[in-house]
């Protein structure tokens, strides 16, 4: 028999505009109680595009917290309340990437750092590229750089620790099995029952409506 940890009490520490901290107090094994501090995330989503000669499109965008500019994979933040990942997938490929595309599939979800943090990032694969008009952008997303790397050579570069992102690393390597025909997409219809409530939920209920000039997600090409 596995343990029940019950939240017995959470505090809201601090509120930002795209992630908040909280503190859970747990009961643990054995009696006693502690208490585990939360960052709480909208989640996000990301894209593997490939096209017609196995090219995967790759932004590169500065990021304060490591002091550097990274290889990432367009991705964003589901800051939209209820909005399917698919629809965030598509405007963030169009706005990073300058690019729609006419199939779609789930390579990959995962949990970014579940130690501390909530953000979980659905990861999606997109081929039948065409290129549009990329707008106008802001911020750190005004400097980014935007390549095609050829898959193989993305997938040595994660092995070679040139690129980090852990997103564009899980991305990156899913496609490969996928292009090996070692495995296939999901469905874009499957549940993302990771996908963080805590922080949409609690805005939403406050009327909180987030910025639409959103700022690209914490962790992600994002």
């Amino acid at each position: 028999m596995h343990h029940e940890f019950t939240v017995v009490d959470s505090e809201l520490l601090h509120d930002a505009p795209i992630l908040a901290l909280r503190r859970d107090r747990l009961t643990m094994p054995g009696g006693g109680e502690a208490n585990r501090e939360i960052v709480e995330h909208f989640g996000a989503v990301a894209v593997v595009a490939l096209d017609s000669d196995g090219r995967v499109a790759m932004v590169e965008q500065y990021r304060h917290s490591v002091r550097r500019r990274l290889l990432e994979l367009p991705a964003g933040i589901l800051d939209i309340h209820e909005e399917d990942e698919l629809t965030t997938a598509k405007r963030e490929l169009v706005e990073e990437a300058g690019l729609e595309a006419q199939e779609w599939g789930v390579l990959v979800d995962l949990v970014t750092s579940p130690g501390f943090a909530e953000e979980a990032v659905r990861v999606f694969i997109a081929r039948g590229l065409t290129e549009v008009e990329r707008p106008e952008a802001e911020h750190e997303e005004a400097d980014m750089g935007f390549s095609w790397v050829p898959l193989d050579e993305a997938r040595a570069e994660v092995m070679r620790g040139g690129i980090v992102n852990s997103i564009a690393v899980a991305g990156i390597l899913a496609a490969g099995e996928v292009e090996a025909g070692r495995a296939a997409p999901r469905p874009t219809s499957d549940s993302f029952d990771l996908r963080p409530t805590s922080m949409p939920e609690r805005r939403a209920a406050e009327g909180i409506v987030p910025d639409m000039k959103r700022l690209p997600a914490v962790g992600a090409g994002e």
